[in-house]
């Protein structure tokens, strides 16, 4: 099987399920879905691996599907990260220009964007993104590109995303083994809101809430750029533990309870229906009333939702969401969820699916497929930034700021 350098690769390793897309440059500058792989991933926790040899063997199960699909060996691709240890924080940086004439060169930007990213940080975290939300030139805010622009201070607000050192190199040392270079890291929540985010969400403000199996990834997005950022550690997997504790069944029944029956809102329950619920050491099955299931899944459903809306009042968001709440991830399909989102954020919320991809689109019509689908349009946006680099226009603000000390040359 030949390998096909100018293929594109998104790996994302969840809690409960490794998936690897594979996908290629289109001539309208798109990306064509060519290949899809996954397999169940019995190495990780709170999106943190806890054992290297089975995400290994997850994570090559899942390549080989995805590469006999395509027909090629991939050989490099990018990753995503998320997990509790991941964490943001914005940052700002100020700079006199140089220039006599007050004229902004890219070398002010440069100092500024250094400032921003010098904020002190404990010896164990590494700074993974830093991307600018907005430069300010003397007293006039809200500046995308100051090049050229006259002044004698340059500001700049950013977003710092920062990882564990420890835990990135577990991550990268995986990928590596499974036979895949990583290329770059990207923070899951900026992946997903490239497949599933309009560009008038983005603007109007709104928050992209990620719920997987181990862990919730969440981002508020507004005036065109990210604001704020955060992990929680409860997921899809902690609805399954507390069926199973409470109706005393094994995990994989009260799976398959929570994804045919669980509903976590009372008035979408029909009060007369009952579900078969199988018993520990094979005693015999009993009838559950499908409200009992519903009173076990509320309160970690409130508890999830309300642990966001809590955060985004203490930095200041709950009145930023104009464009309302999108929320993806395998765990966010619970019956009753969004309409219990509605409530707890008082606006509109609607299911984010990938968008703006061709090719293989049907299999990846899904949730659970917009990490992986954000990471290949993440990969064409590198690609081509790469390209516009080589003609000639070797200064792009967002490379500048997008990697860190080429972080990656030293953990690989």
């Amino acid at each position: 099987m030949p390998k096909m350098d100018d293929y594109l690769v998104g790996i994302d390793i969840g809690c409960a399920k490794v998936g690897v897309l594979i996908g290629h440059p289109a001539e309208d500058g798109t990306v064509e879905v060519v290949g899809r792989g996954k397999s169940r991933n019995r190495g990780s926790r709170k999106g943190n691996i806890v054992n290297v040899d089975a995400t290994v063997a997850a994570l090559k199960e899942a390549t080989e599907e995805a590469e006999v699909m395509a027909g090629v060996e991939i050989s490099r691709g990018y990753v995503g990260v998320a997990g509790t240890d991941v964490r943001s924080v914005n940052s700002r940086g100020m700079v006199s220009v140089s220039r006599k004439d007050g004229e902004i060169s890219e070398g002010d930007v440069r100092r500024v964007l250094d400032g921003a990213k010098s904020a002190a940080l404990p010896s164990d975290r590494e700074v993974l993104h830093a991307i600018p939300q907005q430069f300010m030139i003397d007293d006039q805010h809200g500046i995308a590109d100051p090049l050229g622009m006259q002044g004698k201070r340059l500001e700049v607000a950013v977003h710092l995303v920062t990882a564990n050192v420890t835990r990135l190199k577990t991550l990268v040392n995986c990928v590596n083994k499974a036979g895949i270079e990583v290329i770059g890291p990207v923070f899951e929540p900026l992946a997903t809101a490239e497949a599933i985010l309009t560009h008038d969400e983005r603007e109007l403000g709104v928050l992209l809430l990620d719920i997987g199996s181990g862990t919730t990834e969440y981002a508020v997005f507004a005036d065109g750029e990210i604001e704020h950022s955060a992990v929680l550690a409860v997921g899809a997997t902690h609805f399954t533990n507390d069926l199973a504790m409470v109706l005393r069944t094994p995990w994989n029944e009260a799976e398959d309870i929570k994804r045919k029956y669980g509903c976590c809102l009372p008035g979408m329950v029909n009060q007369g229906e009952g579900v078969s619920v199988p018993t520990v050491a094979g005693g015999p099955p009993r009838v559950v009333p499908k409200p009992q299931l519903c009173d076990i899944l509320q309160p970690r459903a409130n508890e999830l939702l309300s642990l966001v809306r809590e955060d985004l009042i203490k930095f200041g968001y709950e009145e930023s969401l104009r464009g309302g709440v999108v929320l993806t991830g395998g765990g966010s399909q619970l019956d009753g969820l969004l309409e219990m989102s509605e409530e707890i954020f008082d606006c509109g919320v609607r299911y984010g699916l990938p968008r703006g991809l061709g090719g293989l689109v049907d299999v990846i019509n899904s949730p659970a497929w917009c990490t992986a689908s954000g990471l290949l349009l993440h990969a064409l946006s590198e690609r081509q930034a790469s390209a516009n680099r080589s003609k000639g226009n070797v200064f792009n603000i967002r490379g500048v700021v997008g990697r860190v000390r080429g972080m990656f040359s030293d953990l690989l």
